[in-house]
């Protein structure tokens, strides 16, 4: 194995070179050159069963370098490629499958049963490591067949279509987000313009890849320099500690939630983190705590802020920065724009309001919904439904979503706001907060509970530790303790889901 890493790894000479180890997954690795010669070989294996430029190529199971490959692939042929939550039900998986016309479906084994629900019937099924769905076809035996075929070379620009990320689907039916090649190429400028990347990096990707951090953050940024991607199936928090200082892990992406049970497993306080330089992480708001115990292992955790619908990087922490603003998505991206909307219909640089986006990542629209596209933007600026604070360093920070936001006696209460105030009980180990229907206030606050294990927590102890520290207003009316908070696939609560459960506690009371 090369020289790789820190510390037991001493860096190998930063240079881009094609026998440079690219990917790797429990002992299979291959350099650039041997990926890019397999994914020449996928795509012309696509080619000849039909799939042409423009055509959805879906990805569904655990994080593998098939993935990968199948990506590039659907690049090479000017397709599209589509990749499936694992974690969604068989009508779910079968609504995504025909809202963006699947015409090739590659599949791990974990997953058959799913696939044989859901879409037996797309055109092209290719199964890695075996699969057992009638009609599939074999993934090293489709690749090997591509070696063989001529394939006409097509041009991609960086206006077409290259993937489709379907939104958390919290309200209704999920979105197709609709990203160019343009998209992701300038996301992958902003992060390489803002983080140290290196060649010489070894990067984690445990996060899924159907959620736009797993893809997005870290990993493309990485190939692109010629550093090696180590590929995770599933996100184990335990085993991704150990596999920091056993394969020289120097970054990866994650969300609040993996963070969390990082740093909270037995190993946290005395596992070796010494190759590890940087973790981005983003997608819902994070326990101070958790940014703390990081920062006191000597690791730049740098915060971001963004959303698929712009590939997905808004914000992001400097490093510089951090200490001083510990909770904060840092400032925004080198190629992209923001500012606020103000409740008056006004724009502002600065202040607090609905943030605002613009930029070469910023995606065009959401698939085959022009009218919920076009509603998206104003003026020419993606209006992203978060209410922002930008202060006048440039660091910014989210203050909620707008649609979470709950108006009580015409007062707004922002939940983000009551849920860190419930949050800094050391008795408290996660909380969430919404509004339910109030016959004198319109609305009023609802907070569900987690409480840390062992611990002697009461309803009354929460309003309690919140008397005096917030206005009267924004303290919410009730209160539960439940064991945990319902989450969609990439941690972020459900929102939706709990406040149809807190109204019908309500009634109970």
């Amino acid at each position: 194995m090369p020289d790789i890493g820190l510390g037991s790894w001493p860096y190998r000479r930063a240079r881009i070179t094609p026998d440079a180890p690219a990917i790797e997954q429990a002992g299979r690795s291959y350099t650039y050159r041997e990926l890019a010669e397999r994914v020449d070989a996928l795509a012309a294996g696509l080619a000849a069963r039909g799939v042409a430029r423009g055509d959805r190529v879906a990805y569904l199971g655990a994080n593998d370098i098939a993935a990968f490959e199948t990506f590039f692939a659907a690049g090479r042929l000017g397709a599209v490629f589509v990749p499936l939550n694992t974690r969604l039900a068989p009508p779910e998986i079968r609504y995504l499958v025909d809202d963006s016309g699947v015409r090739a479906l590659v599949f791990r084994p974990e997953v058959r049963d799913l696939v044989a629900a859901a879409a037996s019937d797309v055109g092209v099924l290719v199964a890695v490591d075996g699969g057992e769905v009638p009609g599939a076809l074999a993934y090293e035996d489709l690749i090997a067949a591509g070696r063989d075929a001529e394939r006409e070379p097509g041009e991609v620009s960086l206006d077409d279509d290259a993937l489709i990320l379907y939104t958390s689907g919290t309200t209704g039916h999920p979105k197709g987000a609709v990203l160019t090649h343009g998209n992701i190429t300038f996301n992958t400028m902003n992060q390489l313009a803002h983080t140290d990347v290196r060649s010489s990096d070894r990067v984690l990707c445990s996060a899924p890849i159907f959620h736009v951090v797993g893809l997005g953050q870290v990993t493309l940024p990485t190939l692109f320099k010629g550093g090696t991607i180590v590929v995770a199936p599933k996100f184990d928090a335990a085993s991704a500690l150990e596999m920091v200082a056993e394969l020289g892990i120097t970054a990866f992406a994650a969300v609040p939630t993996m963070l969390q049970m990082m740093c909270d497993a037995p190993s946290f306080a005395t596992a070796d983190l010494g190759p590890l330089r940087y973790v981005v992480y983003g997608g819902s708001s994070v326990l101070a705590r958790v940014v703390d115990a990081w920062l006191g292992r000597g690791i730049d955790i740098l915060q971001g802020y963004g959303m698929t619908e712009a590939a997905p990087g808004v914000l992001l922490a400097a490093p510089d920065g951090v200490a001083g603003h510990p909770l904060s998505p840092g400032v925004p991206h080198f190629f992209t724009d923001v500012a606020l909307l103000a409740a008056d219909g006004s724009v502002a640089p600065d202040g607090t309001g609905e943030l605002l986006v613009r930029g070469p990542n910023v995606f065009r629209g959401y698939h085959h919904r022009e009218a919920e596209s076009a509603h998206a933007f104003t003026d020419g600026w993606f209006r992203s439904g978060d209410v922002v604070r930008l202060e006048t360093d440039g660091w910014g920070y989210v203050v909620d979503r707008v649609k979470d936001m709950i108006i009580s006696g015409g007062e707004n209460v922002y939940p983000a706001e009551v849920e860190a105030a419930i949050a800094a009980m050391p008795s408290v180990l996660d909380c969430a907060v919404v509004g339910v229907p109030d016959e004198r206030w319109g609305e009023v606050g609802y907070a569900v509970v987690v409480p840390r294990p062992g611990a002697a927590l009461t309803t009354d102890d929460v309003l309690a530790h919140l008397d005096g520290r917030l206005a009267r207003y924004k303290v919410p009316k009730y209160v539960r303790l439940v064991t945990d908070l319902p989450r969609n696939a990439t941690g972020k609560v459900l929102k939706t889901s709990l406040r149809e459960a807190a109204r019908t506690w309500t009634m109970q009371v």
